[in-house]
Order: structure tokens, then sequence, then C-alpha cells
């Protein structure tokens, strides 16, 4: 049972690190055009699945179609993806210029990364619940003992807090991270 829990709160941990990747701090990474997806002949593809992206220089992102057709379609998705990064297409690769990020904007996107953080650890204390509901209709149905359920309880509890600190020093990292000029 604590080794499910275990996992799922892990996917949790993993899903928070995924949406950290997909903010901006002022260094190129490929991870931020994650979520951009492309009206591929009438398909919305992901962009990872229709070009190539590399990171040729720490403020810049390459991306190279591998269908040169759809140029227009990647450049478009990208400007009205929420990114906020205006393509540069020289008619071979789209070029994303990343400019140095302002205090200001370094504020909104520690508060957003706290948001992406809060709702982590949301998860986990969902999954929490389940585990100890079920703990307490094993209890309830004579399954095991009242004092096997505050054990377990207390084993959920404690599982909890390790997941919990784990969302909490990513966090940490991501906000060093988006604050360092």
């Amino acid at each position: 049972m604590l080794d499910d829990l275990k996992d799922n709160m892990q996917k949790s941990v993993e899903s928070t690190q995924r949406s950290f990747n997909t903010i901006r701090t002022g260094r190129a990474n490929p991870a931020i055009l994650n979520r951009v997806t492309v009206d591929y002949y009438g398909t919305e593809t992901p962009l990872n699945q229709l070009a190539n992206i590399t990171t040729p220089e720490a403020t810049v992102i390459m991306i190279q179609p591998y269908d040169k057709g759809s140029m227009g379609q990647i450049e478009k998705a990208i400007q009205m993806s929420d990114v906020g990064l205006t393509p540069n297409n020289d008619g071979n690769v789209i070029r994303l210029n990343i400019p140095p990020l302002t205090e200001e904007r370094r504020k909104e996107l520690v508060k957003l990364a706290s948001k992406m953080a809060e709702e982590g650890k949301v998860a986990i204390r969902n999954i929490r619940r389940d585990a100890i509901d079920d703990v307490r209709k094993q209890e309830k149905n004579s399954d095991i003992s009242e004092d096997e359920s505050r054990g377990l309880q207390d084993d959920i509890q404690k599982v909890t807090d390790d997941f919990t600190k784990k969302i909490d020093d990513l966090l940490a990292a991501k906000e060093k991270d988006i604050m360092t000029v």
C-alpha cells in the first residue's frame, strides 16, 4: 500500500517538475515550448514532433522544422501561445531570442512557480486523503486493528511530509534559478 502511495506522490512531484520546466528563466530552454501545439494539416500536433528544437546559444532557441512547408504554422502557433516570445523566421529556421527578464517579470514568474508548487502539494494531499480513507475503511470493516490503523496513518503522513518537502525543495531551486540575473 505504501509503495503505491509513494509511486503516486512521485508522479505528482514529477508533474510539478515538468510544470516548472515550462517557466522561462532568462536562459534558453527548449522545455518552454513543450505546451505549444501547431495546427498541422488540421491536427493539433506538439511542436517538438514537427521540428528539431535546439539552443545554440544561452539566449537563443532555434527551431528547425522537418517540413519546411510548416514554418508559417509553427511561427503562428508560437505567436499565439503564452510563451511571450516573437519568432524570427529566416526561411530555414525559426529563432527565438530570449530577452533578459526584468525584476518585475521575475517576481511574476516566482508567483507562478509558487502556484504550480501549491497545485503539486494539493495533489499529494489528495493522495494522502484517499489513502487514509482506505485505512479507515479497513479498520471499520475490522480488517485491521485500531493500532495498525493509527500506525499506517502515521506512516502515510510521514510519506506525505517527505514528498511535500521535495516539492518545496524544487520550488526553492526554481526561485533561485528565476531570480539569478
